[in-house]
C-alpha cells in the first residue's frame, strides 16, 4: 500500500452522520464534511490536515442550508490558504470573516433571485428574504478544535467521559442577545417560546435578510486545545439537543464507539449531505452507529425538528498527533 496514503489515512478522522426528517413535511438541514480541507493545493502548501465538519439548519426552506453545504469549506479554505501556513492562521479573525463571506454571497443569491422571480420557496413576504440558516462549523486540526458557530445548532466534546459543550445557543431570551436586539431596535416576543419580532427563534443567523440588523451572522469562536483523553466531538442541529442534554448524547456515543466491530463505508443518498476528500475511506461504523442512534432517539422522544448529527472519533486521530 502506498506509504502517503496510509499516513494521510491515520491523520484523517474517523466519523459517522445521520439524519431524519421527523414530524417535519421537508428536510431542511444540511451536512457538510471534508476531510484533508487544504492539506494540499496549488497555492499554498499546509503542513498538516486541516478537516471540516459543518451542520446547517435551514429555516423557511432549504436554500440557504444547501448554499453553506456547497460553498462554506470552500470560503474556509481559501481563508487558510490566504494566510500562508498553518500557524499563521488567525483562527478567530477567519471565522468571523468566513460566515460574513457566507453570508454576503446569500445576499446576493437573494437580490439576483428577487429580481430573476427564482425563487419558489413558500414562505412569508417578502419570500427570499425570509430564508436562513443556523451553521456551526468545526474545524480539527493536529492541535486544536475550533468551534464556531451561529444560531441554535450545537457542538460537543466528549473528553475523559465528559461532555464538554464548545459552542453556545443564540437564543433571543440569552440575556446578551436580548440586550443586543433591543439596542439595535428589536424586540423580543413569547409566540410559542421566545422570537424575534415573534418570528425567528434564534437571534443570529444566515441569510435572513428581513430581520437585520436584529439577527446577526457574526458566530462565537471557541479554540479548544486537544488532549489525549478527548473520545469524540458532536455536532448537531437543535432537533437533537431539544431533547436531549449534552451528558445523555455522550453517553450513547462513548457505548457506541467502544463496541469494537469492523469499519465499513456505507453509501450516500440524498442532497443534504456533502462528503469529499477522501472521506468514504473516513466513514466508521461505530461513529455512524452512534449518529444513527442519536438521531433515532431525538425522534422517539417526539424532536418536533429535523435532527442532523455527525460523530468524529477523536481517539483514533490521536497517533497523528
Amino acid at each position: 500500500m502506498n506509504k502517503k496514503f496510509v499516513e494521510d489515512e491515520k491523520e484523517r478522522p474517523k466519523f459517522g452522520m445521520a439524519s431524519g426528517c421527523g414530524s417535519r413535511r421537508d428536510m431542511e438541514d444540511a451536512v457538510s464534511i471534508h476531510p484533508s480541507l487544504c492539506k494540499q493545493s496549488s497555492q499554498v502548501q499546509i503542513s498538516s490536515d486541516i478537516h471540516f465538519f459543518g451542520v446547517f439548519d435551514g429555516h423557511g426552506c432549504t436554500h440557504v442550508a444547501m448554499k453553506c453545504r456547497d460553498r462554506f469549506h470552500e470560503i474556509v479554505k481559501k481563508e487558510v490558504e490566504a494566510c500562508g501556513s498553518l500557524k499563521a492562521v488567525e483562527w478567530k479573525n477567519t471565522m468571523e470573516r468566513s460566515f460574513e463571506r457566507m453570508d454576503e454571497e446569500v445576499r446576493e443569491w437573494t437580490v439576483n433571485a428577487k429580481e430573476s422571480s427564482t425563487c419558489r420557496c413558500e414562505l412569508r413576504t417578502p419570500q427570499c428574504d425570509a430564508v436562513g440558516s443556523t451553521a456551526v462549523v468545526a474545524i480539527i486540526t493536529p492541535d486544536k478544535i475550533i468551534v464556531a458557530n451561529c444560531g441554535d445548532s450545537r457542538a460537543v466534546l466528549c473528553r475523559n467521559g465528559a461532555a464538554f459543550p464548545l459552542s453556545d445557543d443564540h437564543k433571543p431570551d440569552r440575556p446578551d442577545e436580548l440586550l443586543r436586539i433591543e439596542e439595535a431596535g428589536g424586540k423580543v416576543i413569547y409566540w410559542d417560546g421566545p422570537r424575534v419580532l415573534g418570528v425567528l427563534a434564534m437571534s443570529r443567523a444566515i441569510g435572513d435578510n428581513y430581520l437585520k440588523p436584529f439577527i446577526i451572522p457574526k458566530p462565537e469562536v471557541r479554540i479548544t486545545e486537544r488532549k489525549t483523553e478527548d473520545e469524540c466531538l458532536i455536532l448537531g442541529s437543535d432537533g437533537l439537543w431539544d431533547v436531549m442534554t449534552n451528558d445523555m448524547a455522550c453517553k450513547v456515543v462513548h457505548i457506541c464507539l467502544c463496541a469494537r466491530k469492523p469499519s465499513f463505508a456505507p453509501g450516500l443518498s440524498g442532497n443534504d449531505m456533502a462528503v469529499k476528500n477522501g472521506a468514504f475511506e473516513s466513514f466508521d461504523k461505530q461513529c455512524c452507529d452512534a449518529s444513527v442512534l442519536l438521531t433515532k432517539l431525538a425522534l422517539v422522544r417526539h424532536s418536533a425538528d429535523n435532527v442532523s448529527v455527525v460523530v468524529v472519533d477523536l481517539k483514533k486521530n490521536q497517533q497523528a498527533n
